[in-house]
């Protein structure tokens, strides 16, 4: 059988496109993204050690959170008490953690008033939560990485709510069973896999708790991939480009298009022109 690759995946922002409106969060933008690392399994252990090393280095008991880290709050309000030099030791070793050169990153950031911009006039209330279209480009794009590999692609969401996971194996169950969910004519420029290759690349669906230590790094992941396609200039986010973690640094320009982080319902010309992706 051929070797496996995992997709840890995490998600950010709101799912429903008319949920709260009117309410954008404090960092300015509204998005939904689904997205996180891959590695290949065989690299897990060593993702794991390090992993482990920074917990007993800084003495953590809870799991790593990104939102809690960059407020300072909650479990990691402790970062706040400490100095300057301490706190920028504890993110500089976060960022190693987060880069290792196992791990590739990926993502399907939708900007949620781009996407109701697009698609409420035509499709009102039948509108899909963004999480469908999120999971199926970042499975597929992950799929399409690991098939490069000659390897096959096991999917693992973090856990949520048993509505949620249900509907999250439905999207898994769906694209094995009948292919992606999208409009052909519209699609075909993304070079869409057949129903026959998903169904042959597509290992397991999983769900993994936040314990999980590379979950836990798909959450660090994340958030810079999101915050990027508005501010290209994230340092995270750079940090990531420099490590060469980026999904869209392992293709060629021309398969970034079809293979790399897709940012989805960018439509105002202000949005295009911020978003790092080519």
């Amino acid at each position: 059988m051929a070797d496996v690759i995992n997709l840890y995946v995490d998600d950010s922002g709101t799912r429903h496109p008319d949920r709260d409106p009117g309410r954008v969060p404090a960092h300015g933008h509204d998005w939904f993204g689904m997205g996180g690392v891959l590695v290949r399994e065989a690299d897990e252990a060593a993702v794991r050690g390090r992993h482990q090393a920074l917990c007993d280095k800084w003495q953590l008991k809870h799991p790593l959170h990104s939102a809690e880290i960059r407020a300072c709050a909650e479990n990691f309000c402790w970062l706040g008490e400490v100095s300057k030099n301490k706190r920028t030791e504890f993110v500089v070793d976060i960022t190693r953690l987060a880069t290792g050169p196992e791990l590739t990153a990926i993502a399907c950031v939708i900007d949620r008033p781009g996407y109701n911009e697009r698609y409420r006039e035509q499709y009102g209330q039948n509108r899909w939560s963004l999480c469908r279209t999120a999971f199926t480009v970042v499975v597929e794009r992950a799929l399409k990485f690991s098939r490069q590999q000659n390897c096959r692609l096991r999917v693992l969401v973090e856990r949520a709510d048993k509505q949620t996971d249900a509907m999250m194996l439905g999207y898994y169950n769906e694209l094995r069973s009948t292919g992606h969910p999208f409009d052909a004519y519209n699609s075909a420029k993304y070079a869409p896999l057949t129903q026959a290759e998903y169904a042959a690349g597509l290992y397991e669906f999983r769900t993994k708790k936040k314990s999980s230590p590379i979950m836990q790094i798909a959450d660090l992941a994340l958030w810079p991939m999101c915050v990027g396609g508005y501010d290209p200039r994230n340092r995270s986010l750079l940090e990531m480009e420099k490590a060469g973690v980026l999904v869209d640094r392992k293709l060629a320009p021309g398969e970034r298009a079809e293979r790399g982080i897709k940012y989805s319902c960018w439509q105002v010309e202000a949005r295009k022109a911020q978003s790092p992706v080519v």
